[in-house]
């Protein structure tokens, strides 16, 4: 059995050394991650620099995870310096070989550390960060573009075996993936144009796996705005983080849900127990 957690850590830097009332919070939530002894962790917006995890963070990481191998990308130039970056760690003795892909994403979108894969010998493991489409839906063209990039990726690697794939998708993909669907119709996160990306990304062979497990429950969220002092006490969220997996294996998904990250807002963990 392998067991897969994914989170949006808005900061590792900050997440690992910053004295905020919110970084305690984002403590908190690594000790929760840490208890649960997964196989692979992958984070999302590590905001790191081009060079990566410093010393400090590599010793941070090392006490709340030993016996794990750190992969990192960062975003590197013309891409803004510090900006988006994912990690995995993996625990020592999985075997699995690390590349960073290059889809043909518009403006910079390929240099801001994105997108992470690792080749285990059955399987491909995905970490991506999903861009947002901006204020005022400036960047949703772009976001477009992606969506139809990522999911031919995704497809040229289910071509030669299956794919589990986690991370922040920045779309909530239905109504009932998010509280208060009619005030949010031209809100990034829920277009229509994101939300048939997605549609379209499933169509392509792959299911959301928490949709699989638990069918149509509601009020079920990863992400609640920090803007919004009440959004996670009244649970205003949304569901916008996701483990997705090919078709073929999705019975032998066991379990796929969200991991309480306490009263911090913003994204919590996710989880994923899978036989393979």
């Amino acid at each position: 059995m392998l067991k897969l957690i994914s989170w949006n850590i808005d900061s590792l830097n900050a997440a690992l050394t910053s004295a905020s009332p919110r970084a305690e919070m984002s403590r908190d939530v690594l000790n929760t991650i840490k208890e649960e002894d997964a196989d692979f962790i992958a984070i999302q917006e590590t905001k790191l620099p081009a060079g990566g995890p410093a010393k400090k963070h590599k010793e941070a990481l090392a006490e709340y995870f030993p016996g794990y191998q750190v992969e990192w990308v960062s975003a590197q130039p013309p891409a803004r310096k510090g900006y988006a970056g994912t990690m995995i760690l993996c625990r020592e003795g999985l075997k699995a070989e690390k590349s960073i892909p290059r889809i043909g994403a518009p403006g910079p979108m390929d240099d801001e550390g994105r997108l992470l894969v690792l080749e285990s010998e059955n399987y491909y493991f995905v970490n991506v960060y999903t861009p947002n489409a901006g204020d005022g839906l400036k960047r949703l063209r772009d976001r477009q573009e992606w969506d139809k990039r990522y999911a031919d990726y995704l497809a040229e690697l289910d071509q030669k075996k299956p794919v589990i794939a986690c991370g922040d998708f920045n779309v909530a993909h239905r109504e009932i993936d998010l509280a208060h669907p009619d005030n949010n119709h031209m809100s990034p996160g829920f277009t229509d144009e994101e939300r048939a990306g997605f549609t379209n990304l499933l169509s392509r062979g792959f299911v959301d796996t928490f949709r699989y497990i638990h069918g149509d429950v509601k009020n079920a969220y990863s992400w609640w705005a920090q803007r919004v002092k009440t959004s996670k006490i009244n649970n205003s969220g949304w569901r916008i983080d996701y483990f997705l997996v090919s078709d073929r294996i999705k019975d032998q998904v066991k379990r796929s849900e969200m991991i309480d990250s306490g009263p911090r807002q913003d994204h919590a963990p996710i989880l994923l127990e899978i036989d393979i």
